[in-house]
């Protein structure tokens, strides 16, 4: 990419959101092209033995890669400071691929406990099917990912923050830990988002997204990606997915594409408004807590201001009186929707516990922070006055006993 005069110059994110990897057809159209194929054509059979044995550039099937997919990802890896990336189906797509791709039988994985309960499952159930040993560690605690390593571990795992308490580790301290052994380190970054953390730069190997969330930021579609170095991406990670195929759709990535050239713009208003709403709640009686990244009482508040550029999206806050009061507060909103999903326009609120915690045991819950009162907040890009006018009057009703506890 050049400036407008021609001359080499690095273009910042919003820019990139918008221009990079773009490609034009012929027809020189302004939004990028939307290429609804299976497969191609040759012009001959040497032609189509030179594509599949990687003599010449081009695209030979649309589960091995297509010209819209290639987009978004030659978009992610631009905006991610990464060498090359590779789509997927879903985020749970990208994070199976990722870990899966770098074990063997015998291999061992270690990741921190406080995982989505879907990269739960992977860790601990998925795994060890296929003779890969896994531990769970306190990701906050570095003696305990360092006790945990073995001669055979390959990768080690995390997000950060975590869902959904927003814990923040340290990234490049894990990376260290992970490379003196050598293994690699996973860094699912959907939290943070790849306007507000590089875990690149922090020494992670390979990083993975949901791009359901903010990516999309509209509730449209399902979407992966997974990060890295290039040699590393095009090695086992990519005969993976081309061999087990979880493609990404290419209208999908359309979709998402479109989606990027907002993604700056809405993070940051999603992430001003949610600091504003952070403090708000954390003066209310009905709130027993509030954990947001971006303030100065997180217990982690430190490594957040070293990694991260802003605090985020999310806000974890417990209500007074556990389960009962928190559906009770949750029945008495009106502006802000139920939903276990997050990143999106529309400002979202689950209860962890009977949702994307759920298959986990009590006690698992609780070592994780899961109370039955806390609640996840994704903040949306409506006006930040009208969410709290929203919460104060759930909140407001709630202590004052107006609505019924379930």
């Amino acid at each position: 990419m050049t400036d407008s005069f021609g001359g080499p110059k690095p273009l910042r994110p919003a820019t990139l959101l918008v221009h990079g990897g773009g490609v034009r057809t012929p027809f020189g159209e302004t939004s990028e092209a939307l290429f609804l194929t299976q497969g191609y054509v040759f012009a001959s059979m040497e032609a189509c033995a030179a594509r599949f044995a990687g003599e010449e550039p081009g695209f030979v099937y649309s589960r091995y890669g297509n010209p819209t997919v290639a987009m978004f990802e030659d978009r992610m890896a631009l905006l991610e400071g990464a060498e090359a990336a590779r789509a997927t189906a879903t985020g749970m797509a990208a994070v199976t691929a990722a870990v899966m791709s770098q074990v063997r039988a015998g291999d061992h994985v270690v990741a921190a406990r406080a995982l989505f309960g879907a990269c739960r499952y992977i860790v601990e159930d998925h795994l060890p099917r296929y003779g890969v040993a896994s531990s769970l560690v306190d990701g906050v605690d570095l003696d305990q990912w360092r006790a945990a390593m073995r001669p055979e571990t390959r990768v080690l795992f995390l997000e950060s923050p975590t869902n959904p308490c927003l814990d923040v580790y340290d990234i490049a301290a894990i990376a260290k830990i992970a490379h003196d052994a050598g293994a690699i380190l996973v860094v699912d970054n959907v939290f943070a988002t790849p306007m507000l953390q590089k875990p690149l730069t922090l020494g992670a190997d390979l990083v993975v997204y949901s791009a359901t969330k903010h990516i999309d930021g509209g509730g449209r579609c399902l979407g992966g990606v997974i990060l890295g170095a290039k040699a590393l991406v095009e090695a086992d990670l990519q005969q993976f997915l081309r061999q087990t195929g979880p493609a990404l759709s290419p209208f999908n990535a359309w979709v998402l594409l479109k989606a990027l050239e907002t993604l700056a713009i809405r993070v940051e208003r999603q992430t001003k408004s949610a600091a504003r709403i952070a403090d708000f709640l954390s003066e209310q009686p009905a709130v027993a807590f509030v954990r947001y990244p971006g303030r100065a009482d997180h217990p982690h508040a430190d490594i957040a201001r070293r990694q991260m550029s802003g605090g985020g999206t999310l806000i974890a806050f417990e209500i007074v009186g556990g389960k009962p009061a928190a559906f009770a507060f949750g029945r008495a909103l009106t502006l802000i929707k139920i939903s276990s999903n997050l990143g999106d326009a529309k400002s979202l609120i689950t209860h962890p516990a009977t949702t994307t915690h759920h298959r986990l045991a009590p006690e698992a819950r609780a070592a994780l922070g899961v109370t039955e009162g806390l609640v996840r907040l994704s903040v949306g890009l409506e006006d930040e006055e009208d969410l709290i006018d929203d919460l104060k009057a759930a909140l407001g009703a709630l202590e004052r006993n107006d609505i019924a506890a379930e």
